[in-house]
């Protein structure tokens, strides 16, 4: 090896380009007449049809510091499913199906058995969305990366009609909100959850039981992000507005979709909150407060429409149940926990 190589700086281009190849073999699976050949190089080819008139969606997320937690127990599938989910979850709240996904993986050292579970996820959760699969940068930075640390973000993009874009304007007192269960936590509040539970000095806790958990802690915390566009894409048209409650909880996620003369009000003990909840309150001393504020607390998706719709709602999503109301705005709060 020469000492001023490539390789001598910490970069396999051998190793590189064979794993360009195995992602290109993976890509392919989620692929459908719209994806052009010729679009592998530099940039994917994708071709839009279908549509009368058509507005993009676009969306791009990480899946946090649960990425430490698959490192440590070293699995990557689930989290290549959540790299997808959530990115769709987020284009579905303005009622978007999901066309493309391209992702970016950066790491120091290459891992191939890790990069091609990783990449077996994504493409799961492409294939279970029908979104094609059909670029992305995969980068070997060693000295802004150490040891097994990586980085990972997804992109997606989506189209909706124009005259079905679901924005929250048409949202009224009277209107109820209808929670969809989330999974657990999902992808957010894990560097609390991690500081809790000391993961980063005692890794050896990932192995840890609770009574009211039916796996480890580990297994627990890789459970992977629900995605809700298959769920929930049949019955958009009743939808008003559609939160994707993620980092900064409900107090944080609801005012996007509410018009500034309304509010939101929960009624809290309605719905199930999960036990990972409890048990991370319990072990860290969180006030309720600040559990509402960093997670999901049970609630992965909440939809608002009218009392009429939701009936309709549940029919197709027998998990939906009303948690609260719409409600005039009487203060600066727009959502209301009580």
């Amino acid at each position: 090896m020469l000492p001023n190589s490539y390789s001598a700086s910490g970069v396999h281009l051998d190793a590189m380009e064979g794993l360009k190849d195995r992602i290109k073999g993976f890509a392919a699976l989620t692929h459908g007449p719209e994806v052009l050949a010729g679009g592998s190089t530099f940039a994917g080819l994708y071709a839009l049809s279908g549509f009368r008139q058509p507005v993009l969606v676009a969306s791009t997320d990480g899946v946090g510091t649960k990425l430490k937690v698959a490192a440590q127990l070293g699995h990557f599938e689930s989290i290549g499913q959540d790299l997808v989910s959530l990115n769709v979850n987020d284009i579905l709240t303005k009622g978007a199906r999901p066309l493309f996904f391209l992702d970016y993986i950066a790491f120091s050292k290459l891992d191939p058995q890790r990069m091609e579970t990783l990449l077996r996820g994504i493409v799961w959760g492409c294939k279970e969305t029908g979104c094609a699969l059909i670029g992305g940068e995969t980068a070997q930075m060693p000295g802004l990366y150490a040891g097994d640390d990586f980085d990972l973000a997804g992109f997606v993009v989506g189209a909706v009609e124009r005259d079905q874009v679901i924005d929250g304007s048409q949202i009224a007192p009277g209107d109820l909100l209808v929670g969809i269960p989330s999974s657990g936590l999902h992808t957010n509040g894990y560097s609390l959850v991690r500081k809790v539970f000391g993961l980063d000095e005692r890794p050896s806790a990932l192995f840890q039981r609770f009574d009211e958990l039916h796996h480890t802690l580990g297994e627990e915390l890789l459970v992977r992000h629900r995605c809700y566009y298959p769920l929930l894409q049949p019955t958009l048209s009743l939808i008003k507005g559609l939160a994707h409650i993620t980092g900064g909880g409900l107090p944080g996620k609801m005012p996007a979709i509410l018009p500034p003369t309304v509010a939101a009000q929960f009624q809290t003990g309605s719905w199930e909150v999960p036990a990972i909840f409890r048990i991370v309150q319990r072990v860290g001393q969180i006030s309720n407060e600040e559990m509402y504020r960093v997670f999901n607390m049970g609630l992965g998706m909440v939809a608002v429409c009218t009392e009429a719709n939701v009936a309709r709602l549940q029919a197709v999503v027998p998990d939906a149940h009303v948690v609260g109301r719409i409600i005039p705005r009487r203060d600066d709060a727009q959502v209301i926990l009580g």
